[in-house]
């Protein structure tokens, strides 16, 4: 036999045989095999949109009535701002009018040049407080190192703790001047930068509300005899506000001015007294003024035991000094007279 006949052979063979799976099934199930002519595979269904229910159909007309909400404030916000810059710009050359109420504008620049001054003494007073703790930690330390050198030299004991005694009187001095001072920096900040301020932002959205005014009021001015109702109404409603901003803006101001008179006069007192009582050495005034205004002192307390050892006063550094002027004999002498004598 060739080899072609064989591979003949071989592929009639394997063309005779049943499918694997439905010889199996024919052998399991002793039936005679039935081989279908064509199979098809089942595909899955094709994908359906979901059905767009009542509910589905008002969801989508909220979420496009925000989208047409939110794009057009962005247009009322585009065109209010290009007016308003307009009106500025129109301002600063000259070209346009500006709506002005004099009273109250004066009122607006005294009181941005009294901020500005009062935070120039707020950081003057800060200063100060900074300077004078440094000094108070100085002294304590100095105290400390008088009292530890007293225990150290028997000769020189009572000296050094004069001197310790000395700068612990001063360090308690110095933290009731310190919580004085702070107590006016917290005041004059709270004033200077909340009250002030809140003030000032009324005022700045008065302003704001002043510019989109007139730049309304400028194009009815250019607009001629014939205002579109739509303008009417926008002047109309931006004049109410700008009316009403001014009037709250008045009565801040107001406001403010009696409470400033009234902080600062209590404050102007305590820092008056507290500073004029640390620096003539007046202790009893000093703790009279922080209590008198309320103000909260840490307690005076030392991390090392009072110093019990016994000391005599020292003697007083002014001795009486000795005459140094002593009585010098006269230097004038008689001189002889070089006149002849007088005859009778």
């Amino acid at each position: 036999m060739s080899k072609w006949q064989s591979e003949r052979s071989i592929h009639e063979m394997l063309k005779d045989t049943p499918p694997l799976r439905e010889s199996s099934d024919s052998i399991t199930s002793g039936t005679e095999a039935k081989f279908p002519t064509s199979r098809s595979m089942p595909f899955p269904p094709a994908y359906a949109p979901p059905d767009v229910s009542q509910n589905g159909a008002a969801g989508n007309s909220t979420l496009l009535r925000a989208g047409t909400t939110k794009i057009e404030s962005i247009k009322n916000w585009s065109v209010s701002t290009y007016k308003c810059t307009k009106q500025l710009l129109y301002e600063k050359l000259g070209k346009s009018s500006r709506t002005v109420d004099t009273e109250l504008e004066a009122q607006i620049s005294a009181l941005r040049e009294t901020q500005r001054k009062y935070a120039g003494v707020l950081r003057l007073s800060a200063a100060l407080t900074a300077q004078l703790a440094a000094a108070a930690g100085t002294q304590r330390a100095l105290g400390e190192a008088f009292a530890d050198l007293a225990q150290k030299s028997p000769e020189l004991q009572n000296q050094f703790l004069y001197n310790a005694d000395t700068q612990r009187s001063l360090t308690r001095n110095g933290e009731t001047l310190l919580a004085a001072l702070h107590f006016f920096n917290n005041a004059l900040n709270t004033l200077t930068n909340k009250t002030m301020e809140d003030t000032l932002l009324t005022i700045r959205q008065y302003e704001a509300a002043r510019v989109e005014y007139d730049a309304y009021r400028g194009e009815l001015e250019a607009s001629g005899g014939n205002p579109p109702e739509l303008l009417l109404a926008a002047i109309e409603r931006h004049r109410r506000h700008y009316e009403r901003l001014r009037d709250d803006s008045a009565v801040k101001l107001k406001l403010l001015h009696e409470n400033r008179v009234k902080v600062m006069n209590k404050q102007l007192l305590l820092f008056h007294n507290a500073v004029s009582a640390y620096f003539s050495g007046n202790n009893v005034a000093l703790e009279a003024a922080v209590r008198h205004f309320s103000v909260p002192v840490p307690s005076h307390q030392t991390n090392h035991p009072p110093l019990t050892a016994t000391h005599t006063p020292l003697p007083s550094t002014q001795t009486t000094l000795l005459s140094t002027q002593t009585t010098l004999p006269s230097t004038q002498t008689t001189l002889p007279s070089t006149s002849p004598p007088r005859t009778a």
